[in-house]
């Protein structure tokens, strides 16, 4: 497939990997850039030694293009800018926070800069100040959630940009895929379905909860407090439901109880597989994943749902 996300990245097919912290490491990343989508490190809250170490190792895994996503926010945001250039990552994705002060490091060394945007407002600076395409994502995707739809914002920010839009929530897929480019996308991002992938290195408990989990069994946490999270129903969503409610009650809540309940949960749910108390990230589209799948399984999967289904629309069509 050639378009201008393909075309831009040098990819076979324009299939993101979310960067999913705790989970989306130079494995998962270096397997789906090998099945030919483009693979992405989670750079998350790790300091520079660690997203070095997995820079180098995706690279022994695979010679076609990967990225690095750097979350702005992390204390060491600086050291990852740094590593990315002095590694020579050609693509990244940014999150948690505004690129614009890296932007001339960002190209002055040739680094295709891809963020993940929330708004047609954002979408619109992050244009202005240079960035290659973006990347949309609505509410329906696992981990910290906005408040748009994929449905709704999406092809508002399309009709915002000159550059590329990659669609993210709710693609799961080769149908979601297809949605997303009726609605102007020109690639997608997946991430709840590559959490089964047979590369992940996720615990085990992790992956059973979500291929057993229904299309009912999301929820949205710290909705009023926080940093609002969707993640598969269990004993911390309760409690951090119950803690919502006691908050609203009071005219000045203490919110650090929030700051409390989500430290090393999503840790506890990834490496320790603790289904009650860890934060078990994911995706509305949990219901449609039913088996653990190759990389390429997976990617060979959405790519040929999405061509039948653009078939299935022309039929009608004509």
């Amino acid at each position: 497939m050639k378009n201008r996300v393909t075309e831009l990245l040098e990819i076979k097919y324009p299939i993101f990997q979310g960067a999913m912290a705790w989970i989306a490491d130079a494995d998962l990343a270096g397997a789906v850039s090998n099945a030919g989508g483009l693979g992405i490190i989670a750079g998350g809250n790790a300091p520079k030694e660690v997203v070095v170490e997995q820079i180098r190792k995706v690279k022994k895994i695979t010679d076609k293009p990967f990225a690095v996503n750097i979350m702005l926010l992390s204390p060491f945001a600086e050291d990852i800018v740094d590593a990315v250039i002095e590694e020579g990552v050609k693509v990244i994705t940014t999150g948690a926070g505004n690129p614009t002060k890296h932007m001339p490091r960002f190209k002055a060394a040739g680094i295709k800069v891809i963020p993940v945007v929330p708004s047609v407002a954002i979408a619109k600076k992050m244009e202005r100040i240079g960035a290659d395409a973006v990347v949309f994502e609505g509410m329906e995707a696992g981990g910290h959630v906005g408040k748009t739809t994929t449905m709704a914002g999406l092809p508002q920010i399309v009709d915002a940009l000159e550059i590329p839009v990659i669609g993210a929530g709710g693609v799961g897929d080769g149908r979601g895929m297809a949605a997303a480019f009726m609605l102007g996308a020109e690639g997608v991002q997946v991430g709840t379905r590559f959490v089964v992938a047979k590369e992940t290195n996720v615990h085990q408990n992790y992956k059973d909860k979500v291929i057993k989990a229904r299309d009912i069994d999301t929820v949205i946490s710290s909705v009023h407090f926080g940093h609002p999270v969707r993640a598969l129903k269990n004993k911390l969503t309760r409690e951090f439901e119950k803690a919502e409610i006691a908050a609203l009650r009071v005219e000045n809540p203490d919110l650090e109880i929030f700051e409390e309940l989500g430290k090393g949960a999503l840790r506890a749910a990834v490496v320790d597989g603790d289904m009650d108390n860890g934060s078990v990230m994911s995706g509305q589209i949990a219901g449609l994943i039913h088996k653990e799948e190759t990389v390429s399984e997976i990617v060979e999967d959405i790519y040929a749902g999405f061509q039948a289904t653009l078939k299935t629309a022309q039929r009608f069509e004509d």
